[in-house]
């Protein structure tokens, strides 16, 4: 029996859920688990899905991690993040889950046909990337009431919060 590759040992997952369709698409990265691999993710399944399948769509909601590349706390997660809205024209509400909620999440199943799309993701992610105190105020962030420091809306540095209401 031969071991396996060490390629494979180090390959990483971030996905979406789609609640709506009962469907996921997880993002396959062999670089590092970097903010921006985890947003580049989102942009990839918005990109490849939930643009063509939503249309009208003027928000995403986001649950992350509460620890990690996406956590709370991580300055280049927000930093990204802002640049997708941008990019998008979408505002992102984020809800932090408690650090460790997502093995949690990784042991539920469906009875309606969960069905999971996959990509390789080869791009390369470089660590160590630092966004300056002078850069986090260039940031269209709202706090949310409700723990704010967890949960909080990027909106597109080019638009009105007042488009995005409900």
């Amino acid at each position: 029996m031969t071991s396996p590759s060490p390629v494979w040992a180090e390959l990483l997952a971030s996905g979406v859920y789609d609640l709506g369709r009962n469907a996921g698409w997880v993002n396959v990265g062999i670089d590092h688990n970097t903010a921006a691999f985890a947003v580049e993710s989102i942009r990839r399944w918005w990109n490849q899905l939930g643009r063509p399948q939503y249309p009208e769509a003027k928000r995403l909601f986001i649950s992350a991690d509460g620890g990690g590349s996406n956590g709370s706390r991580v300055r280049l997660w927000k930093w990204e993040l802002q640049q997708l809205a941008d990019e998008t024209g979408l505002a992102l509400t984020v809800c932090h889950l408690p650090p460790g909620t997502s093995t949690l999440i990784a042991s539920t199943t469906t009875q309606a046909g969960l069905t999971v799309q996959c990509q390789l993701d080869t791009t390369s992610y470089p660590t160590g990337r630092k966004v300056s105190d002078e850069d986090m105020t260039t940031l269209f962030i709202i706090p949310d009431a409700f723990h704010g420091e967890w949960n909080y809306t990027l909106f597109p540095r080019t638009g009105s919060i007042d488009s995005f209401i409900l």
